[in-house]
């Protein structure tokens, strides 16, 4: 089926469940959560994984293995919640949610948003991102602008306070500021209308042009 927009209860229902984590009231409302999110969302996984192709860009998923499980994994955690009370996906070049260089759309009635690029790489991808950085500052430079022509800028949230070691030489303040974050992410927000509509789509494949030259500058220095 083609991707219509999420229900328009989409959101009631993901706030509603942070006030009933049980079972059985979501087993109550499981058709609601099917309609509203559930078969929405992996419509959308597939069309814009499509789209994307069309578009030359290698991020793609499937309903399967691209969607995020609903239920928590609670085995580590001291807050018990069956449930989450987010919904999300993720497309990458192998259509798992295990490569970097990803999109990762998020739909919560706390904000919605879509993101793209390295969250919490792995230790040796962080790495090789900042060797990047260093060994071709201007083409390193170059993707910033772009995406700042684009609107987009780096989140600096997961930051490091100091220069990691082996980075002290550099003086450009960007580049110093380039080689502190512990992982590359751009995002945009997404609006309640946006996420209800067929546009949706387009909405999305406009983001991930804009953030393009991030993945492409990642995925050229993590190969």
């Amino acid at each position: 089926m083609s991707f219509a927009g999420f229900g328009p209860k989409a959101l009631n229902f993901l706030k509603a469940l942070g006030f009933h984590q049980t079972k059985a009231w979501f087993d109550e409302n499981r058709a609601l959560y099917e309609a509203e999110l559930k078969e929405p969302m992996g419509d959308l996984v597939e069309e814009l994984s499509e789209a994307l192709g069309k578009a030359k860009i290698p991020l793609r998923g499937d309903r399967r293995k691209a969607v995020f499980r609903i239920h928590r994994d609670t085995r580590f955690s001291k807050d018990k919640s069956p449930y989450k009370t987010n919904a999300g996906f993720v497309l990458n070049r192998d259509g798992t949610k295990n490569t970097g260089g990803m999109l990762y759309v998020h739909i919560d009635p706390a904000g919605c948003f879509t993101a793209a690029g390295w969250y919490h790489p792995e230790p040796e991808t962080l790495a090789a991102l900042r060797q990047a950085i260093v060994k071709s500052p201007k083409a390193y430079l170059a993707m910033e602008d772009a995406l700042a022509a684009g609107k987009l800028k780096f989140s600096d949230e997961w930051s490091l306070k100091r220069t990691p070691k082996g980075f002290e030489h550099l003086t450009d303040e960007r580049l110093i500021a380039a080689v502190r974050r512990k992982g590359l992410v751009v995002s945009r927000d997404l609006s309640p209308k946006d996420i209800a509509t067929p546009k949706l789509v387009d909405t999305l494949v406009a983001f991930v042009r804009d953030a393009e030259p991030l993945l492409r500058f990642g995925w050229k220095a993590a190969a």
